[in-house]
This record gives structure tokens, C-alpha cells and sequence, in this order.
């Protein structure tokens, strides 16, 4: 019902929706956590044991179907604590193992700290680990101070959260200038130079680099920025060059899963009916959702997912006419 030109917030949506629910004569119990789902006697899903966050009061509520979609473990604040793992494994799933995916990564080195909040654009994040593991994004990142964020970042924080979670170290580069050739990015230093002849390389490189990341690059290549650029030997340009190549990256950790955007992991989706979101464990039961292990990369295919999967459960949990 809202318009489609109008840019609207999450709250605004939530709203919405629960008006959507209220209008059509469906309670919506607030301030009130599930604990415990229950089984009839035919062992068929048959409701929940409900607390009141407030008075601490225990509600049995019973119900034909039950739908959980209570999200990963990611972003707490919004209800998803990870509950409705335990709930679907007291009912016997088989939970995988969570970390967290589209998250910012930790770095080892203190130049990401130095250059907290440069963004840069159209740079490469190549990464890797225990020597085949290889992963690589074009895009947008930005420095934090605890190492790197940003799209590309996101969209490798998957397979770096696993490769960590496997023991492995992850190592990697940021290829500043990834459209032109170690050849041509060699005759653009040297025409810079050229030009710059009579400045100090702090000031030579400004029509080539950000001027926060001259200072970073020159450190890392080991090049005083007090050094003029006619006096630059042909090593030290080599080793410039390849430092804009290659500004190296140790990444240690992820940041906390409560800080992801989406959790990696969760309840098997081998014991879900796809074509229903029904359990495959316990009749009357249907799954929904990032507590599921489904997971996609970032740009709105985790909300797709959620929402497909959301709708395919109601309809199916409200059209489920079988006896217990």
C-alpha cells in the first residue's frame, strides 16, 4: 500500500505491516519472548510457551501451525538473539555452525587505523588463504579504525569469516590502481615526478593519490616524504609502484556477529519442504528466514530471500488442513 516513488524507513515499514496484521484481526502480543515450543500428543507442533518480558508471566498459546522466523544472531537489538536455534533444536534440527557474514574485517596493520574514514573508489580487494583460496572484488571500501569496511569488503566477509573459522590466515592486497599495468602506472609516476620535480615526494604524489594515502603509501614503501622527487632512485620507484599495487593487508578477525548484517549458518535446510517451509521433523511447523542456513551476498538478496521464504510459509501454514 505505500507508494513506490517515496523512500521509506525501516520503522515506517514495520508499522505498516503491523496496522496490516491489527486490520485484519490478528493479535500481536509485545514485550513477550518464546522460551519453548510445544508438541501435541501426535507429536505435531501445537504452540509455544510464551514469557512477559514485563510481569515475567508464562503463557501457554496454542495454535494449528507456528512459523519461526526469529532471524540469525546478528544485530540484537532487533530481537534476533539466536533463540530460535535452541527452539528448533530442542524440537530435534540439526542447527550448522554460525558466524557472521557481511561484516567489516579486523586488520593487523596501523595504516588502516591512520586512514579511518577514507573511502576509496574503484580500487581491487584481493584476498587469500592456505595458498588456493583465492577471492577478489572491484569496487568501494573505507578504512575504520580497526581495519576495512565497505561493499567489497562485505561481499568477501563470507568466505574470510570461513576460511578464519578453519584456522587459516588471511592475507591480501589493495590494488590502488587497478585499471593501468605496473608499465603504464611506472610511466605515470615518472611523469609526476617529472612535473613535481622540485617538491618533496609528500606533494608529488597529489595528482595520483588521495592526500591522506600519500603519507601511508610512502611508509609502507619506505620512501621519506622529505625526499624530493628528482631525487628519487629507480628502486625506491619500483618499490613505490608496487606498493600502490599491492598496499598489503593481514586481516586477524571479523568484528563481532552482532555487528553482521546477515548470519552465516543456522538451522539445516535439508529438514525444511522447500515448496512448503514446512519441517521436515515436526508437522505444523514451518521456517522462515535467516534462521535458516541461507545466506547471499549484500544488495538486497538476503531480504529477497527472507521474504520469499515468509510469504511461501504463510501461505502454506494458513492453507494446512491435515489432521494431527
Amino acid at each position: 500500500r505505500m507508494h513506490a516513488a517515496k523512500d521509506y524507513s525501516g520503522a515506517e515499514i514495520m508499522r505498516t505491516l503491523r496496522d496490516e496484521v491489527l486490520n485484519r484481526g490478528i493479535p500481536v502480543v509485545d514485550f513477550t519472548s518464546a522460551v519453548e515450543l510445544i508438541k501435541d500428543e501426535n507429536g505435531r507442533c501445537a504452540g509455544a510457551v510464551l514469557l512477559n518480558m514485563e510481569t515475567k508471566e508464562l503463557l501457554v498459546a496454542k495454535a494449528k501451525t507456528v512459523i519461526l522466523a526469529t532471524g540469525g544472531k546478528s544485530y540484537p537489538r532487533t530481537g534476533s538473539t539466536g533463540d530460535g536455534y535452541r527452539l528448533a533444536g530442542e524440537l530435534g534440527h540439526t542447527v550448522t555452525k554460525i558466524r557472521p557474514a557481511l561484516i567489516p574485517l579486523v586488520c593487523a596493520e596501523p595504516y588502516c587505523r591512520e586512514l579511518q574514514g577514507l573511502s576509496l573508489k574503484n580500487v581491487t580487494l584481493a584476498l587469500a588463504a592456505g595458498g588456493r583460496r583465492k577471492s577478489e572484488a572491484f569496487g568501494e571500501m573505507i578504512f575504520t579504525h580497526f581495519g576495512i569496511s565497505g561493499p567489497i569488503v562485505l561481499t568477501q566477509s563470507d568466505v574470510v569469516t570461513l576460511w578464519l573459522s578453519q584456522g587459516y590466515q588471511v592475507t591480501g592486497y589493495i590494488d590502488l590502481k587497478p585499471a593501468l599495468t605496473e608499465e603504464v602506472l611506472d610511466q605515470r609516476i615518472l611523469r609526476d615526478l617529472q612535473k613535481f620535480r622540485l617538491k618533496q615526494m609528500g606533494n608529488a604524489l597529489s595528482e595520483l593519490l588521495p592526500r591522506r594515502l600519500i603519507d601511508a603509501v610512502l611508509k609502507l614503501a619506505d620512501i621519506p616524504a622529505e625526499i624530493p622527487a628528482a631525487a628519487l632512485k629507480k628502486a625506491q620507484r619500483i618499490h613505490l609502484r608496487q606498493t600502490i599495487k599491492k598496499l598489503p593487508l593481514t586481516i586477524t578477525k571479523a568484528r563481532p556477529i552482532e555487528e553482521a548484517i546477515v548470519t552465516a549458518g543456522g538451522i539445516s535446510t535439508k529438514e525444511v519442504n522447500s515448496s512448503t517451509m514446512e519441517s521436515k521433523i515436526v508437522r505444523g511447523l514451518y521456517l522462515a528466514g535467516e534462521v535458516l542456513d541461507v545466506h547471499a551476498f549484500t544488495g538486497g538478496y538476503n531480504l529477497q530471500a527472507a521474504f520469499s521464504m515468509g510469504r511461501i510459509a504463510a501461505l502454506s501454514a494458513a492453507g494446512d488442513k491435515t489432521d494431527a
